[in-house]
């Protein structure tokens, strides 16, 4: 594994900070909205020292998420939840998703949650739109269970809703881009392991993550299957990352098909996002096509 000085690591964090895990189009409307959330972070800086934290607790779990809802065409017959990376937002990524490759289904309806505004650990305490708070952005520390379990009681609401819209759990698939693939993995593997499938763009889980002692446990019941990608030249969240957060899921138990993106940093890209488009519609096919997908 290559080795990273503290100087390298911290610009890593800056560069997290100022919305390198939440990602973006091109253009100055997209640069305008970045430079606004920058601004928008510095107006609103805590103190630092330790781990950032909610001023009460289970603020989290009580909130109800902002939403940006991509209708199918036809009838609604399955869900993608789409969880967007660290500082950006569900309606930031659904244009970074449309911009770069058209991501629609005539069955399927598309959900982008937007993440509360917390205080975060790696900006010193400023406050961001981060599904969970971290100790460090790093592999080789604990993970902040508190505030990933208080986040996926939050996201399960979603998973309730589209239950009650008369969408079965199997009909369900739950992914996210950098922090959003990873806490579609505490979702989908923890929680809601009946789900149709989980992906994960540019992501990573700490290398003593639950999750994996999660699927351990699941041996002999359901288990989602796992859709990966990674720009080969990510300098943010490392391929490297990547790579041993799926050979750990698959030593796990887990079925995951891991995928390496040539020249591609830490973004999205049509050729992915093409990919995903075809495992998707094999996880969630039109009910048309396959009419036992019900049962």
């Amino acid at each position: 594994m290559r080795r990273r000085g503290d100087e390298e690591e911290q610009e890593r964090e800056e560069k997290w900070g100022t919305g390198g895990g939440g990602g973006g189009v091109g253009g100055g409307e997209e640069e305008e909205r970045r430079r606004g959330m920058r601004r928008w972070m510095e107006d609103t800086q805590v103190g630092g020292g330790g781990i950032a934290r909610f001023a009460h607790s289970g603020m989290a779990a009580s909130q109800k998420l902002q939403r940006c809802v991509v209708s199918q065409t036809g009838k609604h017959s399955a869900s993608i939840i789409f969880l967007h990376g660290s500082g950006d937002t569900g309606l930031g990524l659904r244009a970074w998703v449309r911009d770069t490759f058209h991501l629609a289904f005539p069955h399927i309806r598309i959900i982008y949650p937007t993440a509360p505004a917390r205080p975060y650990t790696p900006m010193r305490g400023a406050v961001s739109n981060v599904w969970f708070d971290r100790y460090k952005i790093s592999r080789d520390c604990p993970e902040h269970l508190e505030s990933v379990d208080a986040m996926c009681s939050t996201l399960g609401t979603i998973l309730q809703d589209e239950i009650q819209a008369g969408i079965p759990k199997h009909r369900i698939v739950i992914g996210g881009f950098s922090m959003g693939g990873a806490m579609a993995l505490h979702l989908a593997c923890r929680h809601h392991p009946e789900v149709g499938g989980v992906f994960a763009l540019s992501s990573f889980l700490n290398k003593d993550s639950v999750v994996y002692q999660a699927v351990e446990g699941h041996q002999g019941g359901p288990v989602p299957e796992l859709f990966q990608c990674h720009g080969a030249s990510d300098e943010l969240v490392l391929h490297e990352w990547g790579e041993q957060t799926s050979a750990l899921l698959r030593r796990a138990g887990m079925s995951v098909s891991f995928h390496t993106l040539p020249g591609l940093q830490h973004q999205l890209c049509a050729p992915e996002l093409e990919l995903l488009r075809a495992w998707l519609l094999r996880k969630l096919p039109p009910l048309d096509q396959h009419p036992d997908a019900t049962h």
